[in-house]
Formats: C-alpha cells, structure tokens, sequence
C-alpha cells in the first residue's frame, strides 16, 4: 500500500519554521518525503456554508473512494487473464497515481474555481453518481454473459452420465432423416465393455448388427451408438436398464441452437469485455482524479475553518517511508502542538455529528491531516 498525507499548517511564523524543520529532519532521518502542494484559491463563502460544504465532503470522500474501489476490482475482474498489466491500467489522466498526486495541478476546465465551494462539490458528486450507475449496469450486463459461459462450460464437464454432448456427438455419428431407423446413446462402465458388445444387439430384434461404436471415454464409462428401429426404443432402454446400461437422450436440433448460443455469447463476450475494459480505465481515472480533487477540497475547508481568514495556509504532501508512521506522526505532533495543546497531548478522537444521523469518525490532530490510501489492488 502506498499512502501520502495531505498536510495544511497556517503561515505563522512558528508553523512556518516548524514547517522548515520538518523538511529537514525528514529529509535527514528518512522519514518520509515531502513537497509543496498547490491549492488554488477558492471561494470561501460564509461559515454556515463552509460547514454544510465540510459536511457533504466529507459523506462524498468516503463514497467518491468506494466507487474508485468497485472500478478497481471490476478492471481486476476483466483483467483475471492479465493480472501482470493491471497496474498499468490503473492510471490518472495517462500516469500512474502517485506521480498524479505528486504533481497535482487543479483541473479549473472541470472544476471552474470561480463557482462556490458548494457547486464544486454537487459537480464532483453528480460525476460519481453517474458513473456509480453506469458501473452497476456494465457490471451487470458483463457478468450475466460471463456467467452463461461459465453454466453451459460445467454442463460439458463431470461424467458421462450427465454432461452435455453438445461437442462430442457429430452429424455424422448418427442415423438422420430416416422414416425407420434411428440412433440411441448408451453410457456403458469401463468394465462393461464386453458385456455391452455381447448383449446389445439381443435387446431387441430390431438393433442394426454391428452398429455400434464408442465415441468417447472418461475413466468411468464410454459413450457407445447403436442403430435400431424406431418402434423398438422403449424395449430396447428397458433391456438397456437391467444391465445398468444408461440410454442417454439427445436432440441434434437442440444442440445445433446450444452451439449458436454459445457462439453468440462468446462473441457477446468479447465485445463486452473490450468495450468494459475501455470504459474501466477511463472511469476509474476520472473518479481517482475526482477523489484527489475532494481531498484538495476538504483541506481547504478544513483550513478556513480552524486557521480563519484572510485565507492563509500552507499544504504540504508527505510520503511516510515503511514502518516510520509512528515516528512521523510523533515528530508532527511535536513540531506543531502550539495550534492545539490538548490534541498534541493525545486529544481523542473527534466525531462529527452528521445531519442524516450518521456519525464520522475520524482522528484529530493539532495541523490538518488528510491521508490518500493507495492500496486498490487485492495482492492475491
């Protein structure tokens, strides 16, 4: 997993000099690694406005990040055959995301900072509703195909004695358009060959002599022909039965429009799965690139709110090298306890009250703190 923190301090003169130590000591101890971060500047609007906007943030972030996952695990699930190029699929606006997020630069096309704070926030969430939507039905539409596959794949699996014969039985294997004669299926046990060449042609007096030839085998049984006349089928299935003998049935017509069928599937499929696959990867930049913008967003709020105006703020991106988290955090808390005492000394955490009822919980520190979890790919 790959993670950055998306840091904002105030321009004090102290924040800004513990600003200066913490890229120093960083940069010599290896903690993590650290660079400016632009915010553009937005329109700030009134304090109940910044609160609402906080609010809808904050319920937007979570749900922007599980649309990101639910695109991720479905380009996972397309790619199953190529699971070694998924990463390289997984891009924001052509380059892998944390070079995007290193690099961010607000995208002002998408999302005019001239608009209020709360129309921003409604054209992120309108965008991620939409592909929300979209992705259900994609999904759904490409899992039904694949899933009729996968059905008909297990009937041509499993013994002979109930697995399809859709692709072992051919035109040629059987007695066709004829007013008299037709062709059974007999499942005879491996051990029952001879027995079976003894006693077929005396299940009735009307077998074809010597028509009958194995088509398949299985390490339990064969699939063997037999010739006969139509008016003898029952007496020839009850003969069959005593000597534990399976006629199987089997109608040509039905199988030929089996065969169409999973034609037209497999054909489906592959229309589907390039079609999807397409749609995944330019979807699930477009939510990566949204969600990094809510993150972006909610700093900025969260600044206005704690440091007040005139809007004056400093964000800072860091990458917490492995196993040095604890640390880090330990040095942030230290270097910036003057913004809030009572959170550097082990403040609990904070839960936000939410106006549908819900509740958010989410750890408070002195310096605001946004952390960006990389972590879309399932390692197994």
């Amino acid at each position: 997993m790959m993670e950055f923190w998306l840091i904002s301090v105030p321009l004090d003169k102290i924040s800004c000099q513990s600003l200066e130590k913490l890229k120093r000591v960083s940069a010599k101890t290896g903690l993590a690694t650290s660079s400016r971060f632009h915010i553009p500047e937005l329109k700030v609007g009134t304090l109940d406005v910044l609160l609402g906007v906080s609010d809808d943030l904050s319920r937007l972030d979570s749900y922007t990040e599980g649309v990101m996952r639910q695109t991720s695990q479905c380009l996972g699930e397309v790619m199953e055959e190529f699971s070694g190029k998924l990463l390289e699929s997984m891009l924001a606006n052509g380059v892998d995301l944390a070079t995007y997020v290193t690099r961010f630069q607000w995208d002002r096309a998408k999302y005019p900072t001239a608009q209020p704070l709360k129309t921003l926030a409604d054209i992120i969430s309108k965008q991620v509703s939409q592909v929300d939507t979209e992705l259900k039905s994609r999904r759904a539409a490409y899992s039904h195909v694949k899933a009729s596959i996968q059905s008909f794949e297990r009937k041509t699996e499993g013994s002979l004695q109930t697995r399809a014969l859709t692709n072992i039985v051919k035109k040629e294997d059987l007695v066709l358009n004829s007013e008299y004669l037709t062709t059974l299926l007999a499942v005879v046990p491996r051990t029952a060959y001879a027995l079976w060449e003894k006693t077929y042609e005396s299940m009735s007096k009307f077998v074809v002599p010597r028509s009958s030839r194995k088509l398949v085998e299985d390490a339990d049984a064969g699939i063997f022909t037999v010739t006969l006349f139509k008016n003898v089928i029952a007496e020839f299935k009850t003969n069959a039965k005593k000597h534990k003998f399976t006629v199987r049935e089997y109608n040509l017509d039905e199988a030929e429009k089996q065969k169409q069928e999973i034609g037209h599937l497999a054909v489906d499929k592959k229309e589907l799965y390039r079609t999807f696959l397409c749609w995944l990867k330019v979807n699930f930049s477009e939510i990566f690139v949204a969600w990094i913008h809510i993150k972006v967003l909610r700093t900025f709020v969260e600044s206005v709110l704690r440091y007040g105006l005139p809007v004056s703020f400093q964000a800072i991106l860091l990458q917490p090298t492995k196993k040095s988290w604890k640390q880090l955090r330990k040095q942030l808390n230290s270097l910036f306890k003057h913004l809030d005492p009572a959170a550097a000394t082990g403040k609990p955490d904070v839960v936000l009250d939410i106006p549908d009822g819900n509740t958010s919980q989410q750890e408070y520190y002195s310096y605001i703190c946004y952390p960006i979890k990389i972590h879309l790919v399932d390692p197994s």
